[in-house]
């Protein structure tokens, strides 16, 4: 397969060289988004519609939702980490500090079981697999977040 993915990256860059791509149509202007080529034509109306009123789709709002939940959740464990830290590199870690520290790993652990659920959910409501997310592996995001901050 790599034979042939660098014949074709070869090739691609000769063409380059050789100035095969600098008189396309439509060069320097903008690409036409507006359509989505995989949609079924006889609900191209329906979905246009749906666009030009600033809505999209039931599954896509909630995978925005859950997107925008995760990153809230992220955002709020970041704090109290850095927060645990500040009070470590200032000799003020206490009991307090490391209860607030294991609370707020707690409360993402909620968050993220209650994010899995409604990622479960939106799974079934997807057209197709190539739209499904995974379930959060939160103790994958809790040291993604430790590493991020140190």
């Amino acid at each position: 397969m790599k034979k042939y993915q660098h014949s074709i990256d070869e090739q691609i860059r000769r063409a380059m060289e050789d100035g095969q791509f600098e008189n396309l149509p439509g060069k320097g202007q903008p690409i036409d988004l507006s359509t989505n080529p995989h949609e079924d034509p006889s609900w191209s109306i329906a979905f246009r519609a749906i666009r030009s009123s600033g809505h999209t789709l039931p599954w896509i709002e909630k995978r925005q939702q859950i997107e925008a939940d995760l990153e809230s959740a992220c955002q709020s464990l970041k704090r109290a980490w850095e927060w645990n830290q500040r009070s470590k590199q200032k000799d003020a870690a206490d009991a307090f500090t490391i209860s607030e520290w294991k609370r707020a790993q707690s409360d993402f652990r909620i968050t993220v079981a209650d994010l899995n659920k409604r990622i479960f959910n939106y799974n079934l409501e997807v057209p197709s697999d190539q739209f499904q997310r995974r379930q959060i592996n939160v103790d994958g995001e809790i040291e993604r977040i430790i590493d991020r901050v140190d």
